[in-house]
This record gives C-alpha cells, structure tokens and sequence, in this order.
C-alpha cells in the first residue's frame, strides 16, 4: 500500500511538472512574432530609409525588471548597462543596411488602449573607433525601441539607436537623453512564428 502511494504521488508530481513546463511553453509560444518595418530619418537623417526587422521570442520576467530597476537605482546606466550585458535575449533587432543586428535583452508589453504596445531595451553595441578615439557617443550605451501594433495590422513606432538614462533631481523622474536623432517607423508587417 505504501509503495502504491508513493508511486500515485510520484506520478501526480510529475504530471504537474509536465504541465507547467507546458504551459510555460505555449506563454513563450504566444510571445513569438516578427515584425518588418520601415525606419525613416528624423531631422539630420532626414530622407534616410531602412528596413528593420525585429524577432520578439519571449518576453521578459517581473524578476528582469526589478533587476533593472534595482541595478539603476543603485548605480545609474553604468548598473544598468552591466546588468542588460548579462541578461539572456528576448530577441533580435536587424536594420537591413547590414551587419548581424543586435540581441535585444529586454522587451515588455504595455498596457494599451489602441492595440498592442511594446518596449524593448538592449545595451548597444559600441564601436571600436568610438571607443578608440573617447568620443561622446560612448556614453549614450542604451538603445530602445517603442512599438504600438493596432489591431489592424498597423502601427507606429520610435527607435533611439543610442541613449542615456538619468534622474532629474528636482523631479526624481528618470530623462532618456539622446544621442542621435530618433528613428520613426511605419509600413508594418506582424507576423507570429
């Protein structure tokens, strides 16, 4: 009887672990999309076009976002960034005008109203020559992406291909300082993997 139980109970444990495993799958499953884009200049890049492509695999934890909260509060962008290296992509982001792209580390959804909305977040891949030659852009190490899709397959976007984080102190509410002139996009096309 004792060994009847044990089997009962060892068995009903691992069909609970195989349905959470499950169901942590269909989440990651139900994260999965592509979305093609079109970035277009602002301002000095005026006139400059670009196709993006962004893979959206998972979504990122409660847990990486008090990670990243904490991380700055303790120690600025620098904690921020070092904490960003070391998180696992969530994603990919390509712009079409060459190159591998560049892992996104985090990417939440937003509540909305008109639809669905989206931020990913990545430490930003830093030249050799920016380093080499110490200028400002080194400094501006963030990069992020903010995505509404309406529910007819349209959507908006911004892209800041290099920016900084930093707390104003008469308002204690963080700034997102730029390097470059934000990107906007346009002509979506969503599709879910």
């Amino acid at each position: 009887m004792r060994d009847m139980n044990r089997l009962l109970r060892n068995s009903l444990l691992g069909l609970i672990f195989l349905l959470v495993m499950g169901i942590g799958t269909i989440v990651h499953a139900q994260g999965r999309m592509t979305i093609q884009a079109t970035a277009m200049g602002t301002s000095t890049q005026m006139g400059k076009v670009y196709n993006v492509n962004i893979h959206i695999e998972q979504f990122s934890t409660p847990d990486d976002q008090k990670a990243l909260i904490d991380a700055f509060n303790r120690s600025g962008q620098d904690g921020l960034v070092d904490i960003l290296e070391d998180m696992k992509p969530k994603g990919r982001v390509r712009f079409a005008s060459g190159g591998v792209g560049n892992d996104v580390k985090y990417i939440m959804e937003l509540p909305s109203e008109s639809g669905r909305r989206f931020r990913l977040v990545t430490d930003r891949n830093i030249a050799f020559g920016e380093l080499y030659a110490g200028t400002r852009s080194r400094d501006y190490s963030v990069g992020a992406i903010e995505l509404v899709l309406t529910p007819d397959g349209k959507g908006s976007g911004t892209v800041l291909p290099a920016c900084k984080l930093k707390v104003d102190k008469k308002t204690q509410e963080i700034e997102i300082e730029t390097y470059q002139n934000p990107w906007k996009l346009a002509n979506f096309i969503v599709s879910n993997n």
